[in-house]
């Protein structure tokens, strides 16, 4: 399969969050990409209606490739637990919401202990998701995960979302207890950006 090459200098980046923007951008600066995000440039938030990470991914994408008139990335990630059928998955940002429209983390992760709890199977699963679209409707999209197990108590306090209560394969410690730098080397992100690296970014 054929991919097609990342030539611009400058792409926007789907996404209204803060930190996975300056996370993103850091990955593509090594190649002379600057970024420049939908919520710097006030565009919408599409509603995310898929029931996949790459259909997340490339709904986001392709709008604000739409919207922005430039080639576009977008991120869908989330946490799944073998025990409970994958779930949250998709829905991982969903159980975390609060009647007042914040999100909670914690009650989150108190929701995956509660509900799996009396299951011996501890594997879990962070996903992402990342998909570039040109404004001529083209796609790529790629799929990162990074596997290991569900722990409780909650600990560390880097990270966040449910990265207190994720350990890597391989790993002691939970992706909220490592150094940043560690957990960005071994993160579904980082599995996900290897692959679009190889398929589209000039090598050099």
């Amino acid at each position: 399969m054929t991919h097609r090459p990342l030539t611009e200098e400058r792409l926007c980046l789907a996404t209204h969050n803060a930190g996975k923007a300056r996370e993103v951008a850091a990955l593509l600066a090594e190649h002379g990409i600057e970024v420049v995000t939908a919520g710097e440039l006030g565009l919408p938030v599409p509603e995310e209606t898929e029931t996949s990470f790459i259909g997340n991914a490339t709904l986001k994408a392709k709008a604000a490739a739409g919207a922005s008139g430039m080639v576009s990335l977008a991120d869908d990630s989330g946490f799944s637990v073998a025990a409970l059928d994958g779930a949250p998955g998709v829905y991982t940002a969903d159980w975390a919401e609060q009647p007042d429209g914040s999100r909670d983390y914690a009650a989150a992760m108190a929701k995956v202990e509660r509900l799996a709890r009396h299951s011996p199977d501890r594997k879990a699963w962070f996903s992402c998701a990342l998909v570039l679209a040109w404004p001529d409707g083209h796609v790529e999209a790629f799929l990162g995960e990074a596997p290991g197990e569900w722990v409780w108590p909650p600990r560390g306090a880097q990270g966040f979302g449910y990265d207190p209560i994720f350990v890597p394969a391989g790993e002691s410690r939970t992706f909220a207890e490592m150094d940043p730098a560690r957990k960005h080397a071994i993160s579904h992100r980082a599995a996900a950006f290897r692959q679009l690296k190889a398929a589209c970014l000039p090598h050099g």
